[in-house]
């Protein structure tokens, strides 16, 4: 039931692209800020519980109304709600509408406008992370990505639907933290509430991604993707986030699967190839997982 769910989520989502700001689900901002203000800074064990209590607010209802619904009518309610749960959870934003669009503005020569959507992908400004507005854009997509599709899916397969949306929730709270600290101009504090919900949100992410970045490797240029993941283990220092190394995993791998294909390309074309074929290795390593799982539920039914 969890496959076909998914499998149903997946194709209903790319016919459903003019509902898509529903699920941007803005109320968590003040939700958040709320919490945050009453804080005022406070690190260590409260922060921690806040974070905790944060996520779990809106993750338990959903929780509780999967487990009742499972008996109901053969599994059919709880089919629909897993749907429902999934096609919510995946996001906040289409992935290839947003690198379509960047894409098509540089196609039409307009930079501005495609610097516009590159912000979008990259939640910041690519001179901020020191980057190149092609290579970070080129990062941005493998990891959202994890963030917005194998992440979900992940907790999905292993929690059903109130894995999804601890993965979502988790994912926009620590999304709106890092926005008001840079809206703020203030830098987090090492276990503030905003650094304990990037860390949670690194933990969900830290399994995902691996396997994320396996599939990347699989769908791409395979010896230069598991060189990129050696470089990335041996470049992490201890300083480093959770968080951070998972992204930093994500990106290198990424690029080495896809780079072998843009050595022939003219470099006037070079910034929208580069996209678009970050989005095709995110497309071929979907796949790859749909298969994997697939023959997992199979296997596992035959047993």
């Amino acid at each position: 039931m969890s496959l076909l769910a998914l499998l149903f989520a997946l194709v209903c989502e790319r016919g459903l692209t003019h509902l898509l700001h529903l699920r941007e689900w803005r109320w968590l901002d003040p939700y958040f800020d709320r919490a945050d203000s009453a804080m005022a800074g406070q690190t260590g064990l409260p922060a921690v519980l806040v974070a905790i209590g944060l996520i779990a607010l809106p993750v338990l209802p959903v929780l509780l109304v999967a487990h009742w619904l499972d008996p109901q009518l053969l599994g059919l309610l709880q089919f629909a709600f897993a749907v429902f749960v999934l096609l919510f959870a995946f996001g906040p934003r289409d992935l290839q509408d947003e690198v379509d669009d960047y894409a098509a503005a540089l196609e039409r020569h307009d930079r501005d406008e495609a610097l516009r959507r590159g912000k979008e992908l990259l939640e910041s400004s690519p001179t901020l992370l020191g980057l190149g507005v092609r290579e970070a854009v080129e990062e941005a997509v493998f990891i959202q990505a994890n963030n917005r599709i194998f992440g979900v899916i992940f907790w999905f397969m292993v929690l059903g639907a109130g894995g999804a949306w601890l993965y979502r929730v988790s994912d926009m709270l620590r999304r709106r933290a890092a926005f008001e600290a840079a809206r703020q101009g203030v830098p987090r504090i090492r276990g503030d509430l905003g650094s304990v919900l990037t860390f949670v949100h690194g933990v969900l992410s830290w399994l995902p991604a691996r396997l994320t970045a396996l599939a990347y490797a699989l769908a791409g240029s395979f010896e230069d993707a598991v060189g990129n993941w050696r470089s990335a283990v041996d470049r992490v220092g201890p300083a480093t986030g959770v968080l951070d190394r998972t992204e930093d995993l994500l990106a290198r791998v990424g690029k080495g699967s896809l780079q072998p294909s843009l050595a022939a390309v003219n470099p006037d074309t070079l910034d929208v190839t580069t996209a678009r074929g970050a989005w095709r290795i995110v497309q071929r390593a979907l796949w790859i997982w749909v298969a994997v799982i697939a023959l997992l539920v199979i296997t596992g039914a035959a047993v």
